[in-house]
């Protein structure tokens, strides 16, 4: 587990349009992703995420297959999913998996376990929606006695028991690491505190500030509890490019398409100019140039006192040219002047 301040960079593999405007194939959109992630590690990020999705827009279904292919190209940045959908899947088998890229990448496979903000996962695999609460928490319950590495004894009502199961393969280190992804719901921080696991704050909109008290709350919830807390990690959405109007100018369209299609599934009204600059401005858009961004970067860090950063820099159609500059201009410029603004 990494302990001092690090810097990641997430994707669901959208697919992007190629310099012609074409969208690229899932495929092209999966390699498209290997190759940032093999840029963002000779650039020195410390992190990649990889979201698992199930829908037309985003190419990775298997972050950890992926993140396979990627271990093998990189020699130093953390894999990580972003988030593994605990609740649609078999804890047995994702332990197994992640194992598994760990020892493909000598010890930097990390898992972030969350319940999923899309549903698309549910039906595909035969779960009731209705089961949302009880899927998880009876999941991620096996999932922690599964990260001792011992003989496994459970029995619950999402799955067929185990009697003093032995899982495969083990990590090098004996213990895998693993956070949990939280949304916004206190009885999640205090579930993840529960079960000493490191806290990941899924802040994609409004002013950052707003999630200090569940920094706070999972602090003093292991505390009480007598398990340790973490340092606290973030992701939000952005994009860099070299001059915040090129930045907006390549974001903003193609994130209101995307935005608005899957803001139509939730009852949402489509998004409006003035909503995004507001978030550009004061909420969790991190838009515009390395200075801008670092700026903002800082001060989010900074208030609510995190040890972990973590940009979504694919966001819809984002020519693939430009995204490989966002990981260029991240990696070299970004995190340099973010850490010099908290040094300062």
């Amino acid at each position: 587990m990494m302990t001092e301040l690090t810097f990641g960079l997430d994707t669901f593999g959208d697919l992007p349009e190629d310099d012609h405007g074409n969208l690229l194939s899932h495929g092209d959109a999966i390699r498209q992703v290997v190759d940032e992630a093999v840029l963002a590690d000779q650039l020195g990020v410390d992190v990649i995420a990889l979201g698992e999705h199930h829908r037309p827009e985003y190419a990775i279904s298997s972050p950890e297959t992926v993140l396979a292919g990627i271990a093998g190209k990189t020699e130093r940045i953390h894999l990580a999913s972003g988030v593994t959908v605990l609740s649609s899947d078999d804890p047995v088998r994702v332990f197994q998996r992640f194992a598994t890229v760990d020892a493909l990448s000598n010890g930097r496979a990390e898992v972030i376990l969350g319940r999923g903000s899309f549903t698309e996962s549910f039906p595909l695999f035969g779960y009731d929606l209705a089961d949302y609460d009880k899927l998880f928490e009876e999941k991620i319950e096996l999932f922690v006695q599964l990260l001792d590495e011992k003989p496994v004894t459970w029995s619950g009502t999402t799955r067929a028991p185990l009697v003093d199961a032995d899982v495969f393969p083990k990590t090098d280190s004996g213990r895998l690491t693993t956070w949990v992804g939280v949304g916004g719901s206190p009885q999640s921080v205090v579930r993840t505190a529960r079960y000493g696991l490191p806290l990941m704050l899924a802040i994609i909109g409004g002013m950052p500030d707003r999630f200090a008290p569940y920094v706070d709350l999972y602090r003093r919830a292991a505390d009480q509890l007598g398990t340790k807390a973490h340092p606290v990690g973030m992701h939000s959405p952005g994009f860099v490019a070299d001059t915040d109007e090129e930045a907006k100018e390549v974001f903003y369209p193609r994130f209101k398409v995307m935005r608005d299609r899957i803001g139509a599934l939730r009852g949402w009204p489509p998004l409006r100019k003035e909503e995004f600059d507001y978030e550009v401005e004061q909420g969790s858009l991190y838009i515009g140039s390395p200075e801008t961004v670092a700026r903002k970067m800082a001060r989010a860090i900074k208030v609510l006192g995190v040890g972990r950063f973590d940009m979504i820099y694919s966001a819809g159609s984002i020519p693939a040219s430009a995204r490989l500059r966002a990981v260029e201009l991240f990696g070299s410029k970004v995190i340099p002047m973010t850490r010099d603004l908290l040094a300062d």
